[in-house]
């Protein structure tokens, strides 16, 4: 009797390793088959606090639509072109609000579209480095950078630079804002503040 109790309870482990697998397996199917055809890939889509600027290059994917999804740039005015969609803003807005204009757009034409944004290349995070520092241009920025980091980029100072009267440069809210930056008090930490975040379109003048 003893044995038969053990066979039993063992079958039914069994039994429900089994039910249990089959459950996880058809969740995997199901998440699969909701997601549009980059997340198979492994690509990421953009993240959703990233602003978007011109010359940035965007993926957009309508699920099971080839016709609809293509690569496209912003250009200058701000804007991307679609198929059916035609011209929609895109600088300013992040992934997440992009996707969600085009698929009102498509709502026209498509009851429930599934739409994805992907940052196939950031171009838009563009500063400028003037004056005495040893490359002095544009600087092409991939991620967040800091004052330092920027003028560590463009080959740090000059010997005739004077670092202690920095000016930044910032276009915001339709104006032009001035920030006067001394050096040696970021590096002593009177001014750790000073080493402030850029901004797309900065523009750092050494004298």
């Amino acid at each position: 009797m003893a044995v038969g109790k053990y066979l039993i309870i063992i079958l039914l482990g069994v039994v429900l390793m089994v039910n249990g697998a089959c459950a996880k397996r058809q969740r995997v199917i199901s998440q699969s088959e909701k997601q549009p055809a980059e997340m198979q890939d492994g690509t990421v889509p953009a993240s959703e606090d990233y602003i978007f600027g011109s010359e940035d290059v965007l993926e957009i994917l309508v699920w099971k639509n080839e016709a609809l999804s293509r690569t496209v740039s912003i250009r200058p005015d701000g804007k991307i072109s679609l198929p059916i969609v035609g011209d929609i803003q895109a600088a300013g807005l992040t992934a997440t609000q992009l996707r969600d204009s085009i698929k009102e757009r498509l709502r026209e034409f498509k009851e429930t579209p599934e739409v994805s944004v992907i940052v196939r290349e950031v171009n838009s995070l563009a500063v400028f480095v003037m004056g005495e520092v040893a490359r002095p241009g544009k600087l092409q920025l991939r991620s967040e950078t800091t004052l330092l980091q920027a003028l560590s980029l463009s080959g740090g100072f000059t010997q005739y630079a004077d670092p202690e009267n920095i000016l930044l440069l910032r276009r915001e809210g339709g104006g032009e804002t001035r920030i006067r930056i001394r050096y040696k008090d970021i590096l002593s930490g009177r001014n750790p503040d000073g080493n402030v975040l850029l901004h797309r379109g900065d523009t750092i003048l050494v004298p």
